[in-house]
């Protein structure tokens, strides 16, 4: 595969998930943050079902070793990654009830950055790239989020824990994906969310499907698209794509939901918040460029 059409498809995986903070928005004007994480993550998990068919017709074609689903890693995996997707996924969601889908997405971004951070309980080392990035992120998000009397609002702290939810998610993949069928765990892993949330939803909201038709095109999109289509695009492309360019372009999901925010919803920063999102974003790319180059 060359460069060009892998990269364009990392740049296509970026500008899905970046979109997709506009229809998690649009989305809860028909149902729950709770209901439109379990039917997003039960739609995703049923994309996948049709593209592991294929990609285990695909190896038996070239003769590659068969999958299988009777794993204890795969389910153990599946589950933790479930829970955790739950988790920030679900902050996620109320805290587009009251913030702007740009603020979200950049807040988001920084799991990029508590990752290598949370590795080092891992024994991971950590260069001084990502320490110095973590200070930009932090002046970053004081410009973006914290208001008059030093303190975050609602909805920027829920995106901060919601963020470290990811990283702990991204952690566990990096542990459990070297030895199983990656799409296999992610589609556990939506089947996992899309339960936790559905008794919380027959709970706490009254969900109808007369609502759930209505708002189709937002729940569309965040399970087709965002949970199936953009993790198969990643992880066909990042098998033959640079790391660091992989991340690099995935990075733009941020810009892009800014760019959505504007574009869709009408939902404008001001001066000082883009500064916040630069910095912010300026951390993110330095935080993944390699400790020395040639």
């Amino acid at each position: 595969m060359s460069k060009t059409k892998t990269n364009f498809m990392l740049l296509l995986t970026a500008f899905i998930w970046g979109m997709a903070f506009v229809a998690q928005k649009v989305g809860m004007e028909y149902v729950g943050p709770f209901g439109f994480n379990a039917i997003r993550s039960l739609i995703g998990s049923a994309v996948l079902l049709p593209v592991i068919f294929l990609l285990d017709k695909q190896r038996s074609r070239m003769k590659l070793p068969a999958a299988t689903w009777k794993q204890k890693e795969l389910w153990t995996g599946g589950i933790l990654c479930g829970i955790f997707l739950c988790i920030g996924s679900t902050l996620q969601q109320f805290a587009l009830l009251s913030s702007p889908v740009g603020k979200v997405g950049f807040i988001t971004a920084l799991y990029i950055l508590f990752v290598p951070v949370l590795g080092l309980f891992l024994k991971k080392h950590v260069g001084k790239k990502v320490w110095f990035g973590v200070i930009l992120a932090v002046i970053g998000m004081y410009l973006l989020c914290v208001t008059n009397g030093f303190s975050l609002a609602p909805g920027d702290l829920m995106t901060l824990l919601c963020a470290f939810a990811f990283s702990f998610q991204i952690l566990v993949i990096d542990y459990f994906s070297p030895k199983v069928d990656g799409v296999r765990m992610s589609c556990i892993q939506f089947l996992v969310c899309g339960i936790i949330c559905f008794f919380p939803m027959l709970w706490t909201e009254t969900p109808n499907m007369s609502d759930i038709l209505s708002g189709w095109a937002p729940l569309l999109y965040a399970g087709v698209l965002s949970c199936g289509v953009a993790y198969t695009l990643q992880i066909v492309a990042q098998k033959h794509a640079e790391p660091t360019i992989a991340s690099l372009l995935m990075s733009l999901e941020s810009v892009f939901s800014v760019i959505g925010g504007w574009l869709i919803l009408g939902q404008v920063l001001s001066g000082r918040e883009m500064l916040g999102c630069a910095l912010m974003f300026g951390a993110v790319i330095l935080a993944q460029l390699p400790e020395k180059f040639r």
